[in-house]
């Protein structure tokens, strides 16, 4: 049983930082998902995968991992990197592409 500890990144509908910056533990899956052929839906008889555990910093997920006994590995949140770009790049004269509406 192994698990990955990460920090997850904010959604694609979050303009700001709120509700980031906690850790979360989750079990990597043992067994695959299967379709069900009746109906379609996607089971799986793993019950680890259903829980997600959070932590408020690293260090407090890392001490769970270890004294649950738990084989774990941490991955480090990726630096954002965010451009500065005002309106008027839109309508600069030097463009590659025209600029349409």
């Amino acid at each position: 049983m192994s698990a990955r500890i990460f920090s997850p990144a904010r959604t694609a509908m979050q303009s700001g930082k709120a509700k980031t910056g906690h850790w979360v533990l989750e079990f990597d899956p043992e067994m695959r998902k299967k379709i069900d052929p009746l109906m379609g839906y996607t089971t799986s008889g793993d019950m680890r995968s259903q829980i997600r555990l959070t932590f408020d910093t690293r260090e407090e997920a890392v001490a769970y991992a270890e004294k649950e006994g738990l084989a774990f590995r941490v991955e480090e949140p990726k630096e954002s990197k965010r451009r500065q770009i005002s309106y008027a790049e839109n309508f600069r004269y030097d463009r590659r592409t025209p600029w349409t509406h």
